[in-house]
């Protein structure tokens, strides 16, 4: 018997799906010790311990191996405008992902300013924008509030502001401080706009 067939025999068979995956996560603790820079096909599978081909089989190359990332980001990202979750653990979430993973945040930022459409960044943009553009003109209908606008001051402040603060404002606090003051001022700018549900 080879070694690739004991091999084979050694291991359980895992699923597309799961070996997909795995190599999306094992894509995003790459990026996030060692930068965008220091991933490659090549870096992926020796970490994985599995063949280029293996890799190529399921990324056509490494730039479909950071989309996957980014799409993968996006998702974690969405998760803080989920309204089916409380408010405060959206809030928590979404400033605990940006200030854990920095690098992976790098890369939606600037995917998400390059000029390309916000839809394909954040998948999320078009209920967002209708509900709260619903949500102002029912409890404010004398004010003339852009929905869009404010979603964009919003989604900016909520994945780029955690990182300033924590890094160029005060590096001196633990991770937890810097999540339970964002969270305390995001909801009072959310109960401040009628937005905060818990309130």
């Amino acid at each position: 018997m080879t070694v690739a067939k004991k091999k084979r025999q050694g291991r359980p068979h895992k699923g597309y799906d799961q070996t997909h995956r795995e190599m999306i996560e094992t894509a995003v603790r790459l990026i996030s010790e060692k930068g965008a820079e220091g991933l490659s096909v090549a870096v992926l599978a020796r970490e994985m311990g599995i063949s280029r081909a293996n890799v190529y089989y399921h990324f056509a190359n490494r730039e479909a191996l950071l989309d996957a990332v980014k799409v993968w980001a996006s998702d974690q990202l969405a998760r803080g405008m989920d309204e089916s979750w409380p408010v405060t653990d959206r809030t928590v979430g979404i400033t605990r992902f940006v200030l854990e993973n920095p690098e992976l945040v790098k890369l939606w930022i600037d995917d998400f300013i390059s000029g390309d459409d916000v839809r394909q960044s954040y998948t999320r943009w078009e209920p967002l924008v209708q509900g709260l553009q619903q949500r102002f003109d029912e409890q404010c209908p004398d004010e003339e509030i852009d929905a869009e606008v404010y979603c964009t001051i919003m989604l900016t402040s909520a994945f780029i502001a955690p990182r300033i603060f924590a890094r160029s404002v005060r590096p001196d606090l633990p991770l937890e401080a810097i999540v339970a003051r964002f969270v305390k001022e995001q909801h009072r700018v959310l109960r401040r706009d009628g937005l905060d549900w818990e309130a």
